[in-house]
Formats: structure tokens, sequence, C-alpha cells
């Protein structure tokens, strides 16, 4: 299993290395912040320190552990890294507000993230969800990130790397 992990971390880290880093200059957004969302969250969660039941699955080979998670700023990377406030995507997304749901849609095929839900009750994030689908000759994969505040991430992905066999990696951190 360990040697599972290992590839889990190394296609996590193919995934980040293709990402492309735009301008980090936010200074009007235009979207839901999720970078600075995501930081808040972190730095709360640094201080609650919570225990977390924690299950990793390889193509249907589950391990589960409970742990305190050391460094909230990993944990939580890919959420952070799924910000749609680059200078260069303004206008990229499509905008719908409907019943406390805020959902912002892309179909450009330069832009990796295809979609961002956020569900908000009284003011207050309730749900996240972020669609990422990144296609190239040789590669291509889509990820499912959820995060309920106090309560749960998941981070599910399908990876394709051309000539091997599809791949179904998924992480569920339960807060305790």
């Amino acid at each position: 299993m360990t040697k599972k992990l290992y590839i889990l971390v190394f296609a996590l880290a193919l995934f980040s290395c293709n990402q492309r880093k735009e301008a980090e200059a936010n200074t009007d957004l235009t979207y839901f912040d999720i970078k600075g969302y995501f930081g808040k969250e972190i730095s709360r969660m640094q201080q609650l320190n919570p225990d977390v039941d924690k299950t990793v699955s390889i193509n249907g080979t589950s391990e589960n552990k409970k742990s305190k998670i050391n460094d909230w700023t990993k944990e939580l990377a890919i959420f952070v890294n799924a910000d749609i406030n680059k200078t260069s995507w303004k206008g990229s997304f499509k905008t719908v507000k409907q019943n406390g749901i805020n959902v912002y849609t892309s179909d450009s095929k330069k832009i990796p993230i295809k979609k961002i839900s956020v569900t908000e009750k009284n003011q207050q994030v309730e749900k996240v969800e972020i669609i990422i689908d990144n296609k190239n000759i040789l590669y291509q994969s889509q990820d499912t990130l959820t995060y309920y505040p106090d309560s749960l991430y998941a981070i599910k992905k399908q990876q394709k790397i051309r000539f091997l066999n599809e791949k179904k990696y998924s992480i569920i951190g339960k807060l305790k």
C-alpha cells in the first residue's frame, strides 16, 4: 500500500506541475475567492487541529487511518490551486446564482477548472465543489474536489496516461 501511496503523491505532484502559473495580482476579484477562502480555512484548521479519519483509495483498494494533519497547507493545496480569479481568465467563466448556490463554469480548453459550485446559507459557505479537467496528447485527468467546512473534504481523481491503464484515486477526510 505504501508503494501505491507514493504513486498517488507522484500523480498529484504531476498534476500540480501541469497547472499554469498566471499573474498572482487578484486585486479586484471577479468570482468567488477560492484562494482567500481556503487560506482562511487552512489557518482555522491549524488552530482547531481536529482529528481526521482519512481514507485513501487507489483503484478500489482502500486504506483508512485516523490522525492529526500537521500541514493543512499541503492537505488543502489542490483546493487553493483552483483559484479562478487569474487576470488572464477574467470573463472566461459564466456565473449563475440561484437559491444560495453560486456556479462558475468555463468551457475554455485553455482553462483546466471547468466548474466551481459554492453553496451558501446565511452568508456562510456550506459546500464547495470543484471540477478540474486536464487533457493533452499523453495525459487526461478529471478531478472532483468537495469541501464541507467542519465536516469532510474529498479529492477524487480519474487519470489516464497514454499506453497505461486508467487509475482512480480518492482521498476522503472526515473531520472529528
